[in-house]
């Protein structure tokens, strides 16, 4: 139940599609001065050392934020704005430059935040959690920040909806066990009742699943039965299909081969912010002929 580390994977493809549409929501979000709950159903770790043991075993950043930011040196033209905007807050955290430390969606919310807004962050695994402990408290933000070792699927819905009716939840599980799908409808399903007007990003991985080609078209149909506006954007970077060499006969497995952020009662700058990233995020991030990128939207 608490294999999964994001540890290994800070910093890839599919951390910069989701924390590219985390960053243009918060932006607009935070526009209006009226109080900001931000709650993080499955927080992570918060911090990771992209030279570090975790990181580096996997290398996934190397074909994700690393990459980007040596492709954006090297573009003759500039970055779309939201990209331009992400990797401006990824190099707050590196004033030196480069990537080395990447912040996860707790470190990246809070440093967007004003004093005002609240953040509720959600972590189980026995390590990661410790060490969003630690991480947290070097931030001495006081009651600003909440962190609870407790089910997010469970328990979050408890902040719902804030004194300010105002919030932005963020729903990013591992998808280890395949019931994380149906816990994720079910937990949408839950929020939304409770707080029909908060704006909900729910990441997850595109993979020879069935249940996870089935998630986005339930949360459009959930969407769509609650008369809420949706977005829905994908990040294909190379071919899902495994691959067994004829001569050792090897089997080679792609890993993660996309994501997607689907997003119900979205900002109305998103679509138009996504619309001219993400064909950039696929040329810049693809690994082969497959890469490719999508966005519709309805309500």
């Amino acid at each position: 139940m608490f294999s999964y580390r994001h540890a290994f994977h800070a910093g890839n493809h599919a951390d910069v599609l989701k924390h590219t549409v985390l960053i243009a929501t918060l932006d607009h979000l935070l526009e209006k001065e009226a109080a900001l709950t931000v709650v993080d159903t499955h927080a992570g770790a918060g911090l990771y050392r992209l030279d570090g043991d975790y990181a580096g075993t996997s290398g996934e950043a190397a074909e994700g934020v690393l990459r980007l930011l040596s492709e954006a040196k090297a573009a003759a033209t500039p970055l779309p704005d939201a990209l331009a905007r992400y990797l401006e807050v990824v190099g707050d955290f590196n004033p030196k430059g480069g990537a080395r430390i990447y912040p996860g969606s707790p470190f990246i919310t809070h440093h967007l935040l004003r004093e005002h807004d609240k953040l509720k962050l959600f972590e189980l695994h026995p390590t990661d959690a410790r060490t969003l402990d630690a991480n947290i408290a070097q931030l001495e933000a006081g009651r600003q920040i909440a962190v609870l070792r407790e089910d997010g699927f469970g328990s979050a819905t408890k902040f719902l909806p804030p004194p300010s009716r105002r919030a932005l939840v963020l729903c990013d599980p591992s998808y280890e066990i395949k019931s994380d799908y149906a816990r994720v409808l079910e937990f949408v399903a839950g929020a939304l009742k409770r707080f029909a007007t908060g704006t909900y990003a729910i990441w997850y991985p595109i993979i020879p699943r069935p249940e996870a080609h089935d998630l986005p078209r339930r949360l459009k149909t959930l969407s769509t039965k609650a008369g809420k506006s949706w977005l829905h954007a994908t990040l294909t970077v190379k071919s899902s299909k495994i691959v067994t060499d004829a001569a050792s006969g090897a089997t080679h497995r792609p890993g993660l081969p996309a994501s997607g952020m689907f997003l119900i009662n979205p900002p109305y700058t998103l679509k138009p912010l996504l619309e001219a990233a993400l064909p950039q995020m696929a040329q810049r991030l693809g690994q082969d002929r497959h890469a490719a990128s999508s966005i519709e939207s309805g309500g």
